[in-house]
């Protein structure tokens, strides 16, 4: 006879415990657990051991395969996935709600249906919803496959009837699996659903894409396993009152995690951006203070972003630091060079730092960038309009080498800009662009006397 344990569970991080707690000891959130009943089967009998068709080999004599891709319409999706869709791959796209994760997907698949068959299931919407907003779209999607349904063992048996190449599940939260008891969304059925998906994709050869819901810290609501399981995790940003949307991959098993792809969203959907460096700085602004361009690498390919700073009088005993789109410990410590360097009195400062277009700046080489906007900004002098700064920032004041200095070189001249102040260790062993001036600097100090010319 089967036995039911009751357990309650942790909707926040997954952990479980045999009595229900006001606090989950794992993960520290506050009413968290939920009541769970498992179904066990009765253990087998002693001496009885299980089959197993796996056997070990060594490293050297396993075949190695080249893994087949599908190639999307859109140029920045196949970026971003490392080429292409990966037959049998298990893809987790995320982000807040209305940022365009279905309108992408169900591009997608109009695109492919013409030559593949492909099935999209949708569980928040009808089908007469799905087809308004397939209309809209540019694409022709009479050839695709659609189904609304949210029970797990019903969609197995479509995907089994259908055989397609690729799957959509929008959204996780509300697939459920009959064999639990809990509600869709929560921690037991999101887990249980994408292992069940997982078994699906890598059986039958079936690339599977599924949608998940964000927290409102901006994670993927749902145990952090959800993430483990899956072989890329796509996270969707942007904000819905602005045309742009931003597509990274956190984690991909067939490709790099560095990639970004950018989209525009307009009347007939997602469009991607053929020149993203040309339109973060098509509303730059030219010869103000505190405005520098910093050339900055995303994956394989150079952006030239716009960094803005304003540096006012503070009307607090503590100068405020706020930082959009770089860490704000990171602004504190370049500041922190500029005072003990440079003698600029900054105790008494406001100091407000801005990454135009809503791009996050991780990599050290955008330092030189940051540290001349704020010096330019707080002597309400500008630098010229066609200057590039590139160089990360060491605590003694000095202009550190960075990595891949001839992409971004080029991208600067390409776009028209007459001058890359760079650190003087990346200068050899390559060819200038033509049209363009390329200064090495050693220090902060000497990096500012060019770009103020003093």
């Amino acid at each position: 006879m089967a036995r039911k344990k009751v357990t309650f569970e942790c909707t926040a991080c997954g952990y479980q415990t045999p009595k229900w707690m006001g606090k989950c000891p794992n993960c520290g959130a506050w009413n968290s657990m939920e009541e769970t009943i498992e179904q066990k089967a009765a253990s087998p009998k002693h001496g009885v051991r299980s089959e197993s068709t796996a056997k070990v080999q060594k490293l050297n004599d396993v075949r190695q395969e080249q893994t087949p891709r599908i190639l999307t319409n859109s140029r920045e999706l196949n970026r971003v996935l490392g080429g292409g869709i990966v037959q049998g791959s298990l893809v987790l796209i995320g982000g807040d709600p209305g940022i365009g994760k279905s309108t992408l997907l169900l591009q997608m698949c109009a695109s492919l249906s013409k030559e593949r068959k492909i099935l999209y299931i949708t569980g928040e919407e009808s089908l007469n919803q799905t087809k308004l907003r397939a209309d809209r779209l540019e694409e022709d999607a009479s050839a695709l496959n659609v189904f609304a349904e949210t029970n797990l063992e019903i969609i197995h048996e479509a995907v089994k009837k259908i055989e397609p190449e690729l799957i959509v599940i929008d959204s996780i939260q509300t697939i459920f699996h009959p064999d639990i008891t809990s509600a869709p969304g929560s921690v037991s059925q999101v887990r249980e659903s994408t292992q069940s998906l997982m078994h699906i994709a890598k059986q039958m050869n079936i690339a599977t894409f599924i949608v998940g819901h964000v927290t409102k810290e901006g994670q993927i609501a749902g145990p952090r396993l959800l993430e483990h399981m899956v072989d890329t995790v796509l996270y969707f940003e942007g904000d819905e009152h602005h045309a742009y949307r931003i597509l990274r991959a956190v984690k991909n098993r067939f490709g790099s995690t560095n990639e970004m792809g950018i989209f525009e969203m307009k009347q007939s959907g997602l469009k991607s951006v053929m020149n993203p460096s040309e339109m973060f700085l098509e509303e730059r602004s030219s010869n103000v203070p505190g405005s520098t361009i910093v050339a900055t690498m995303e994956g394989t390919r150079p952006l030239l972003i716009e960094v803005q700073a304003l540096v006012t009088p503070t009307t607090f005993n503590n100068p405020r630091r706020m930082a959009t789109g770089i860490d704000h410990n990171r602004l504190s410590l370049l500041m922190a060079v500029l005072e003990k360097k440079e003698g600029y009195l900054l105790q008494q400062q406001d100091a407000y730092i801005k990454v135009a277009g809503g791009v996050k700046l991780t990599e050290p080489a955008v330092d030189l960038g940051i540290i001349i906007a704020t010096a330019t900004s707080f002597k309400d002098r500008a630098v010229d309009g066609l200057d590039c700064f590139i160089g990360e920032v060491g605590l003694t004041g000095e202009v550190r080498r960075v990595s891949r200095i001839e992409q971004r070189v080029q991208e600067a001249a390409k776009l028209g800009f007459k001058r890359a102040i760079i650190p003087q260790t990346n200068i050899g062993g390559w060819t200038f662009p033509e049209g363009i001036e390329v200064i090495g600097v050693t220090s902060v100090h000497e990096a500012l006397k060019y770009a103020l010319k003093t």
